[in-house]
């Protein structure tokens, strides 16, 4: 019987071989997984990724809830889209679809919410595509390994709520349950214990609203209250990471426009909407910051056809967006998005 080696490359030191397998793409870590016990635990471990990261061998991707064009999906003029999962990798300018989620062939819960953390893609919630029955689902997907887990369920019926995540945690607040009430509830997923814990109370009610880490913080953009549908609020609700608390901010948002998919942030930390831009965006849009570099989509007018921009972050610049070339199958309307670091 032969005896596995102790060592992750035979021959070379500890420090070394870490290094070597530190500089693996990330679409290798699967096949290097097989190749013993050592490379699996070490490949696979929370450790590994963030030694990567702190040493600048991660990229960061955007990940897309994106309409099928019609020639791939098999619908008819007029009938709701499929959505699926695309990515787009900036450095290769190089576009891919995942895996659809389990349970979900013919397509993702319609609004389901997107987080990056930990080098994985967290979706949650929505509704079912055929009934239209809002979903507590959780699904969480490996890069690396490719493939997909189930989480936790949502602790609630819950759509249109604010999401973000830090330190292999996803936090989610506001939103409306099932029978359309507007909620000020918020919740933390800890992506390592596969569990949910809840957080206090909003200030107010938030449904629609949008959600953003600033530094050490986590921001619950604008929204509505039940009895004002529609009536987007200027405030925001910001969460403490360090003090578990949250603080109430005035005038962070233009009142009455959506936040949702549209909240960039400045260098400075200031809060802007990605429709300031360009007027080439100034409807259905989404943006998705990528470091340096942002993706924004959008159009002209509702119902134009989406055009797709990549922008350049320098330090007291304005954003210009230049226009890239998508495969067609990849050019679909993109209904929200947001960056995984892998």
């Amino acid at each position: 019987m032969k005896m596995e080696s102790s060592e992750l490359i035979p021959s070379l030191p500890e420090e070394l071989s870490l290094e070597c397998l530190t500089r693996l793409p990330y679409s290798t870590h699967r096949l290097a997984s097989a190749v013993c016990r050592r490379w699996r635990q070490l490949i696979q471990s929370q450790d590994f990724y963030y030694h990567r990261k702190n040493s600048g061998h991660t990229h960061k991707v955007a990940c897309l809830v994106q309409a099928e064009k019609e020639s791939d999906g098999g619908k008819k003029p007029g009938e709701s889209p499929s959505y699926r999962l695309s990515v787009f990798d900036p450095v290769g300018g190089v576009w891919d679809r995942i895996d659809p989620v389990p349970g979900y062939p013919n397509g993702l819960p319609l609004f389901c919410q997107l987080a990056g953390c930990e080098g994985k893609l967290v979706v949650m919630g929505g509704w079912d595509p055929e009934s239209y029955n809002p979903v507590t689902d959780v699904f969480v997907y490996d890069f690396g390994m490719r493939r997909w887990r189930k989480g936790e369920d949502l602790p609630a019926k819950m759509s249109f709520f604010g999401c973000g995540s830090a330190a292999g945690r996803v936090y989610v607040a506001g939103g409306h349950d099932q029978n359309k009430n507007a909620l000020r509830t918020g919740w933390v997923y800890d992506l390592r214990r596969d569990e949910w814990s809840e957080l206090t109370q909003l200030s107010q009610e938030r449904d629609e609203c949008e959600g953003v880490v600033i530094g050490d913080e986590f921001w619950v953009i604008s929204g509505y209250n039940t009895e004002n549908q529609g009536a987007f609020d200027g405030s925001a609700d910001v969460y403490g990471f360090g003090s578990g608390q949250w603080r109430r901010v005035e005038g962070v948002w233009e009142a009455g426009r959506c936040p949702r998919s549209n909240v960039g942030v400045g260098k400075d930390g200031r809060i802007f909407s990605w429709s300031e831009l360009d007027s080439v965006v100034r409807a259905g849009l989404c943006g998705v910051a990528l470091g340096y570099r942002v993706l924004v989509t959008g159009s002209e007018y509702q119902g134009a056809p989406s055009g797709f921009y990549l922008a350049e972050v320098g330090e007291g610049q304005k954003l210009k967006l230049e226009k890239i070339n998508v495969p067609d199958e990849f050019s679909g309307f993109v209904q929200s998005g947001c960056c995984v670091e892998i």
